[in-house]
């Protein structure tokens, strides 16, 4: 099975000024219309945003641990009493 990679894992983020002195980040993805998000009161601001939406991203597109079996019963389904 092909592994699929994150929808923003291309994205292009660009940080632009926003209405009344604060800032925005506009997201770009191909084939898509750009997103914008905000508001941020700095750009410092955006920018942070940028660099850990960029890290929640790489971090998704890992290979999952979560699969890993467990042998705690608190992890499997029990059956209803009759």
């Amino acid at each position: 099975m092909a592994q699929r990679s994150h929808p923003h894992a291309e994205a292009i983020y660009r940080v632009i000024p926003s209405d009344g002195g604060a800032f925005a980040v506009e997201v770009s993805i191909p084939e898509t219309h750009p997103a914008k998000v905000s508001p941020f009161a700095t750009e410092a601001d955006a920018e942070a945003w940028i660099a850990e939406h960029r890290r929640r991203v790489q971090s998704e597109n890992e290979p999952s641990r979560w699969f890993r079996s467990s042998s705690s019963s608190a992890t499997k389904p029990r059956g209803r009493p009759g």
